[in-house]
């Protein structure tokens, strides 16, 4: 009977202890509430470089002297023009300059350093001055839209026919004996790298597999349901699914992943350039200037609360309209897709998404960034008025009826997504564990000097009760050394 006993009461401390443990590890994930340790990382340095280099200092009287210079030669220096055209246009460009120099020296610094934050600070200026550009295309109709774009390209403004990447769908074609593979030839151009490069940049910014995958597959689905809207858009299965998901996105993404693995286990140790005493030191150390100058994994975490999941649903979002905007404006503005102007704003919407990827991981994140940080808004208004302006221009093409079957689709979907956020976060929402509260109890002078110094005594996590205990015991000692 007592060895009974023994062993049920062994059995009931083994289970105190481990609910004791699990106690212990609730309280300590209610400390956690940031996947990045923000407090560190604001406590160090950005400082680049030991030493005021040269090409660290801002430069602002350098520039101020070089831009009234400029004014100076302009206005009383050089002989008129007559062209009022010519003097137009060179004006805007003056004024432009101008403010992207301005920009440059005054803007303050974003998240990104690397290679010099005047790199940055630029593209941040370019970023407005876009979408400054996209208000006046909007107050304009698509045909005065184009004439605005042959100023920029005269070669601009003409109708040009949309390629379809359709048609037939035989790998192998026997009716052709002489080059049975032209199907599949026919889609090798140099977009297959294009979609490469682009999910490595992808994978790089969001710093996350599961979102650029989520975003690859879910544009091919929009690209089966727009397909009656853009010619461009129509292609066969195993282009969808076999040359764009599974070998040149995917392929990308695990390029961005072993880049995104290197870049984790780099140490982050920098040293002066002029501090290095060796030329090969020097050279790696100008090399290693491009890469980053720390490095924070983002860690979405979509289910760990509703606003995470309705935070990656609305980028998800974002990107795809980005990408369907692409497609849209060389549409509407008649861009050939291998046009320049294509690629410089791809290169701008990269450096602009790294930095608002950046922004908005720290404000879902960071319990201290209570705001939106400035490149993510200007961003948001450039895709807003991007969409804005395809519909527009293009409003007899986006109102062609969707097919029924595509509808349902999409309506299944969204109600699949819906009905999911509800039970996940509604009806069987995560346990919200209680944050460990630290009383903050003042016993004096008991245990004080004989100054009567006031101590603070703060248990690990105490209930009532036992802070009851502990002023009992307190009281105890108080009348036994009074007894002494």
């Amino acid at each position: 009977m007592d060895r009974a006993r023994q062993t049920v009461d062994s059995a009931l401390d083994l289970i105190k202890k481990g609910v004791e443990k699990e106690r212990e590890k609730s309280n300590e994930l209610c400390k956690m509430r940031t996947a990045h340790n923000w407090v560190d990382y604001r406590s160090v340095s950005v400082q680049d470089d030991e030493t005021n280099s040269f090409f660290w200092r801002a430069h602002t009287v350098t520039i101020l002297v070089f831009l009234v210079c400029c004014l100076f030669y302009v206005g009383l220096i050089e002989d008129p023009i007559t062209d009022g055209d010519f003097n137009f246009k060179r004006g805007l460009l003056a004024a432009l300059f101008f403010w992207v120099f301005l920009g440059m020296t005054i803007m303050p610094d974003g998240p990104f350093i690397r290679p010099h934050p005047a790199l940055w600070r630029f593209a941040f200026t370019i970023s407005i001055v876009y979408q400054l550009l996209l208000i006046v295309m909007l107050f304009q109709t698509p045909s005065d839209a184009r004439k605005l774009v042959k100023h920029i390209d005269s070669s601009l403004g003409e109708p040009i026919p949309e390629k379809d990447y359709g048609g037939s769908c035989l790998i192998y074609d026997p009716s052709q004996p002489e080059d049975p593979y032209h199907n599949l030839k026919d889609k090798f151009d140099v977009f297959i790298f294009a979609h490469l490069f682009g999910y490595w940049c992808k994978t790089l910014i969001f710093r996350d597999w599961w979102l650029s995958t989520v975003i690859s597959v879910m544009f091919e689905f929009l690209e089966y349901s727009l397909e009656h809207q853009l010619p461009n858009f129509s292609e066969c299965w195993w282009d969808h699914w076999i040359l764009d998901v599974l070998i040149c996105n995917l392929g990308g993404t695990i390029l961005g992943l072993f880049t995104l693995r290197y870049l984790k286990m780099k140490t982050y140790n920098w040293r002066g350039l002029w501090i290095i005493p060796t030329y090969r030191g020097k050279i790696k150390r100008i090399m290693a200037q491009f890469s980053p100058h720390s490095w924070i994994e983002f860690t979405w975490n979509p289910l760990s609360s509703l606003e995470r999941w309705l935070a990656v649903i609305g980028i998800i979002v974002m990107f795809l309209i980005t990408e369907l905007n692409t497609f849209y404006l060389k549409y509407v503005f008649w861009l050939t897709p291998e046009h320049w102007l294509n690629f410089v704003r791809l290169f701008f919407m990269l450096l602009w998404g790294a930095v608002c990827l950046r922004e908005t991981f720290q404000v879902l994140d960071d319990p201290e960034c209570t705001k939106l940080g400035r490149q993510s808004f200007v961003l948001a208004l450039i895709i807003f008025t991007e969409f804005l302006i395809c519909v527009k221009f293009a409003w007899p093409t986006i109102t062609k009826p969707i097919p029924q079957s595509i509808v349902i689709w999409w309506i299944l979907g969204f109600v699949a997504v819906a009905i999911y956020t509800l039970i996940k976060f509604v009806l069987f929402k995560p346990t919200k564990l209680p944050e460990p509260e630290k009383e903050h109890i003042r016993v004096s002078p008991i245990h004080g000097t004989s100054r009567g110094t006031m101590f603070a005594y703060d248990p690990p996590h105490r209930n009532l009760d036992d802070q009851e205990e502990i002023l009992e015991v307190l009281k105890q000692e108080q009348e036994s050394k009074k007894l002494q």
